[in-house]
């Protein structure tokens, strides 16, 4: 084996957690080198909104969030990792929506993170395309970003490499990963090559299964396959950020804090479209004028994540649409590119599946859907952990 193949740390996994493990771990002097089994990455990294929304998140999350706004921020000072700082809108529909965003509102002042309460009037000043008969108020993070999900992963890889202590492998499968002599670790590609390293941390979501099947059977691990599309782009529209809507306010975690939360939810009706789907309506203008929205939740038990499919539901994207109308006045509702993508969720408390095997091998997956608001911050203290600092 050559002693180019010995590092610090070797990361399994080139999606949004594995990569921000590899910078932490960067700034702490390591050498680490990250593998990706696919020519660059595939997954929920690069098939989601690009909303960095802490304000969706319980408290626990919220702080790892917050704490992604900051890295984020000081990685985009030095890098163009595609990061705006436009802020994040929840709009309420109805009183019940209205009153919880009233509710979460006064939570983030009690933990400090800025929101505003905005009027009907508010709203329409700085999305014009928003209709007056659904908005009834908003609660505005002006601290929140949005990224391009398509392109910041890879950017954000590029910014790596420009470390001497940075190395990476793409469209290297590891097949196998175990301890071996003198505690280093020894992990071995399908293609026969050999790399060690102190330690490994296992980040590649539901394909945990090709090296941890055992493991991976036994956990309570959920896929969740979600479906969005984007329209073509459209230049006389302007949706800064990202706006969430009322079905996204009846379903996020931070509003489960709320004091009013368990009564609204009990009034709620199990058994129409949006609720079968999964289904809540944000929006998300791109850069270059296009327009994601989305998305539809469909889950799938660990050893099961075939019965997903691949197929797309044209019910789901017409829903989508009709939905959308309500909402926002846009030029045009032309779907450009539909796609679907999937991650993997945990029903553990910690929100996030971590186990450590033969003392320096540490999986990291299940994030759910905070890969992109919380990972960055997640990565830097489970390497706190991992090195006991």
């Amino acid at each position: 084996m050559n002693k180019n193949n010995k590092f610090d740390l070797m990361i399994i996994g080139g999606g949004v957690l594995g990569t921000f493990h590899a910078w932490h771990a960067i700034q702490r002097g390591l050498k680490v080198v990250l593998f990706e089994r696919h020519q660059a990455p595939q997954g929920a990294t690069v098939r989601n909104f690009g909303q960095v929304v802490p304000s969706g998140m319980d408290h626990h999350w919220q702080e790892l969030g917050r704490e992604s706004l900051r890295i984020y921020q000081s990685i985009q000072a030095k890098f163009d990792i595609s990061v705006r700082q436009l802020g994040s809108i929840y709009i309420a529909s109805d009183e019940e929506e209205l009153t919880l965003i009233e509710e979460l509102h006064s939570i983030n002042d009690d933990n400090d993170y800025r929101s505003e309460i905005w009027t009907v009037d508010q709203c329409r000043q700085r999305y014009p395309q928003l209709r007056r008969e659904y908005c009834r108020g908003g609660l505005f993070f002006p601290e929140e970003l949005s990224v391009n999900p398509r392109t910041m992963i890879h950017m954000l890889q590029r910014f790596l490499a420009t470390s001497p202590n940075y190395s990476s492998h793409f469209q290297t499968c590891i097949g196998r990963l175990k301890k071996g002599n003198q505690e280093r670790i020894q992990a071995f590609t399908t293609c026969g090559q050999e790399f060690t390293a102190d330690k490994a941390i296992v980040c590649s979501g539901s394909e945990l299964q090709t090296l941890f099947s055992e493991e991976f059977e036994a956990s309570d691990l959920t896929a969740v396959k979600l479906q969005m599309v984007r329209l073509r782009p459209q230049a006389s529209s302007v949706i800064p950020g990202n706006v969430l809507t009322g079905r996204s306010i009846r379903r996020y975690e931070s509003f489960a804090q709320c004091p009013s939360w368990t009564k609204i939810k009990s009034r709620e009706s199990m058994d129409c479209f949006a609720s079968k789907w999964g289904i809540h309506i944000l929006f998300k203008q791109e850069a270059d004028g296009a327009i994601i929205l989305g998305d539809s939740h469909q889950y799938a038990a660990a050893g099961q994540f075939d019965h997903l499919g691949f197929d797309l539901r044209a019910d789901i994207n017409d829903y989508f649409i009709s939905e959308g109308r309500k909402i926002m006045n846009l030029p045009s509702w032309e779907i450009e590119m539909m796609w679907h993508g999937v991650y993997c969720q945990t029903g553990l408390a910690a929100g996030i599946f971590t186990k450590t095997m033969d003392n320096h091998i540490h999986v990291a997956t299940g994030i759910g859907g905070k890969g992109m608001t919380s990972s960055a911050g997640f990565a830097e203290h489970h390497l706190g952990e991992i090195y006991n600092d």
